[in-house]
């Protein structure tokens, strides 16, 4: 994206950061949210896994697609008509998946959501990229990012009380409210082209859309068809293929989508790998850590909600004590490396999770991994605008969101994919010492369980073998999901390693440098 001035009148700036930050704390709670419905939408839908777990993958999936060549359309078409346009299809894709009773249905509106959401953030962040200058942007791109924290941290406790009120339904209801909200805003906002953007960068879009589509296809995928099928193998080797094609369009191109002269850039790729790494740790356990507390640990609805606002809540706490602690001298190398070791302790220390284990015991590790999110929260989104020229601050925009959105859908495919292998590698191992249970298909056992059916699982053994089996269930369950969080500790501790290397020169002071004059404040 490109940082190229407004062509119209520059609108007002304030309500365009309100509105902008609004639409995107919906985004990610569309996410993180979603997931907490689904044991809702199994049991109403009566659907299997691999369906559902495309409600969360077929948005998160389209909405890391799509980022670049959204991106790309609004430099041309204008970045407040793709704001509008994105927020509409969002509108009606929420309104779709509320009131439909086809799971096919569901994940296409999802996909479309997705579609939407792409388009809301980057024209978004194109948008406050040239409404407001130094200062005041690297301000405006730090409430931008808190605000997505935000709608991560909040997701799952506001969407496992509409669940429990009224149903998975009322979730896409206030997805649908956020959006026509937002949608008065948009005549108060400024619309604003790149002249030098004539045309979509098809090669590029396509290529990388392609690309990424592939490789979380065959993630996603893998499990079920086997990851040294034909079928998985080919589309590993599509993505790569496809992504080479992309970096060869790219350097061809006068005015890429995808500046690829910022991967050499040390400080801003560091501080874009931060939340690609906590994305393995807090967005992945927001997703996978409601259908274990309701379906393993036997939490309703409200309690598991409640459980988890010890994940959340720091999110919203930890940004301000932060914000004054690098006010008053500590630098950003400092916090942003000692959030991934934080998040790593808390993932270690997690893996005492058990079915019976009590809320006060899961509270340290909850509140560490809170925390480690919390610590970067708006700051990252800062640093990175301003570690790189004021030309390239939209062009920055884009592509840290891109990772950023890239890197959440391909961990939760990842990890979601090593659960679903290592529970079905127990359950396996398990079947032949339970008597009745013999024979039974452990790939179709796993499903169930991931998918929040523990329970009807459990209930496919009858008479006293039932207990045992129930308990080879649960076992698999929490052994798998303790793989996947020493998982997260290995890559948090590396990435600790490596950013902090990567910050080391030169010394970062934590405010950028005031300069004059500033387009507007904030």
């Amino acid at each position: 994206m490109s940082t190229a001035r407004p062509d119209t009148a520059r609108g007002n700036p304030t309500l365009t950061l309100a509105a902008v930050c609004l639409a995107v704390l919906v985004l990610p709670a569309s996410l993180t949210g979603t997931s907490v419905a689904l044991p809702d939408i199994s049991s109403t839908l009566h659907v299997g896994l691999a369906p559902l777990q495309w409600v969360v993958n077929a948005y998160n999936l389209a909405f890391a697609c799509f980022m670049l060549g959204c991106g790309s359309l609004a430099d041309i078409l204008g970045r407040r008509r793709m704001f509008a346009a994105g927020t509409v299809l969002f509108a009606l894709s929420s309104l779709a998946s509320a009131v439909t009773s086809s799971i096919v249905v569901l994940d296409v509106a999802r996909a479309l959501a997705g579609l939407g959401a792409a388009a809301v953030m980057t024209a978004g962040a194109a948008m406050l990229a040239t409404t407001f200058e130094g200062a005041a942007q690297a301000r405006a791109f730090a409430i931008l990012g808190s605000s997505a924290g935000a709608g991560l941290a909040l997701g799952p406790s506001t969407a496992g009380a509409l669940v429990n009120a009224f149903g998975w339904r009322a979730v896409f209801v206030s997805h649908l409210v956020v959006a026509v909200i937002v949608l008065f805003a948009v005549p108060a906002m400024p619309e604003s082209r790149n002249p030098a953007a004539t045309k979509v960068d098809w090669a590029g879009t396509t290529t990388f859309t392609l690309s990424l589509f592939c490789l979380m296809f065959a993630i996603v995928q893998g499990p079920q068809r086997g990851w040294t099928s034909a079928a998985t193998l080919l589309l590993f080797a599509s993505a790569a293929v496809l992504m080479a094609l992309f970096v060869v369009a790219e350097l061809r191109q006068r005015q890429p989508m995808f500046q690829l002269s910022l991967l050499g850039q040390g400080r801003f790729m560091a501080v874009s790998l931060i939340p690609v790494a906590l994305s393995f740790s807090f967005v992945c356990l927001l997703v996978l850590l409601p259908t274990y507390f309701t379906s393993a640990a036997g939490m309703s609805i409200n309690a598991s909600g409640a459980t988890m606002m010890l994940l959340t809540l720091p999110v919203l706490v930890a940004p301000l004590v932060v914000s004054k602690l690098v006010k008053n001298g500590v630098s950003t190398r400092l916090v942003l490396t000692l959030s991934l070791v934080v998040a790593a302790l808390g993932a270690g220390w997690l893996t005492l999770i058990a079915p019976d284990v009590s809320v006060a015991t899961l509270a340290g590790p909850l509140l560490l991994l809170g925390i480690s999110m919390g610590m970067t929260a708006g700051l990252v989104d800062g640093v990175a605008i301003t570690s790189v020229e004021p030309a390239q601050a939209g062009a920055a925009a884009g592509m840290f969101n891109t990772m950023r959105l890239a890197g959440e859908a391909f961990a939760i495919a990842v990890m979601s994919a090593v659960l679903l292998n290592s529970t079905r590698s127990h359950i396996a191992d398990g079947l032949p010492g339970v008597p009745g249970a013999r024979g039974a298909d452990a790939g179709a056992l796993a499903d169930r369980v991931i998918g929040g059916d523990l329970a009807g699982a459990a209930g496919t053994v009858a008479g006293s073998a039932r207990s045992g089996f129930r308990a080879l269930l649960t076992g698999s369950y929490t052994d798998a999901l303790h793989l996947v969080l020493w998982v997260v500790v290995a890559i948090c501790a590396a990435s600790a390693v490596l950013v902090g290397v990567m910050l080391r020169e030169p010394a970062q002071q934590a405010a950028p440098v005031e300069p004059a004059p500033e387009k507007a404040a904030v």
